[in-house]
């Protein structure tokens, strides 16, 4: 478990902790619960997320488990050193939703001395590093991964499948779009998901051997 940190109490700089996981790993959660310590030692708290995320409450962050804590939706990072002036602590979620001027905006509240706590997915549902998240990683602190549990294998998730057919980089949605998934589950949904696209997009193009391998080793 994380503690924060309370070392050298006269630096005059403070530091950026990363959340990171796939989805329905606890992200939120984890987050929520460092600034509510923080509000019950009576420091002064701002917490931030995308506009665009719109899945529960405008003004709250939400955790899968209905945890909640008041937050302010802002169109773009550049929004949130202004609103996050005289604050000890700020809080950030949903991070690679914004664009890549919130390392920028991370770094320099962490130089003018507030603790910044960041969570986001670290990949996308094709696997890939999402957004700003790997240089937020790059220039963190502290970094904490946490991890779903796979209802495929029962071993920790960390990819984030996408079960609907959707493409769009950006898709809001909870168990009916996304399923967490271990390493070897991810790879054997993406070989069926491949096998499936070609047998509708181009039948004449898969041979009954080709098709039999590529479903043998989903």
């Amino acid at each position: 478990m994380f503690l924060e940190n309370t070392v050298n109490q006269k630096e005059q700089f403070g530091w950026i902790e990363v959340i990171c996981g796939s989805m329905f790993s606890g992200k939120t959660e984890e987050l929520i619960r460092r600034l509510r310590r923080a509000q019950f030692a009576r420091q002064k708290v701002e917490i931030f997320k995308p506009n665009v995320d719109t899945r529960y409450e405008e003004d709250h962050v939400v955790s899968h488990d209905s945890n909640q804590i008041r937050s302010t939706p802002v169109p773009a990072a550049a929004n949130i050193p202004i609103l996050a002036d005289n604050c000890d602590v700020v809080g950030i979620d949903e991070a690679q939703f914004f664009d890549d001027e919130i390392v920028k905006v991370c770094n320099d509240l962490a130089n003018r001395g507030v603790r910044v706590i960041v969570a986001g997915l670290d990949m996308d549902f094709k696997g890939n590093p999402f957004g700003p998240m790997p240089a937020l990683m790059a220039t963190a602190e502290y970094v904490t991964k946490v991890h779903a549990v796979c209802p495929r294998t029962g071993n920790l998730a960390h990819y984030s499948f996408r079960k609907s057919n959707n493409d769009d980089l950006v898709l809001l949605g909870e168990t009916e779009e996304y399923e967490p998934l271990s390493r070897a589950a991810y790879y054997k949904a993406v070989l069926r998901e491949k096998v499936r696209k070609m047998e509708v997009q181009d039948p004449e193009q898969i041979t009954p051997k080709s098709a039999e391998e590529a479903k043998k080793q989903a």
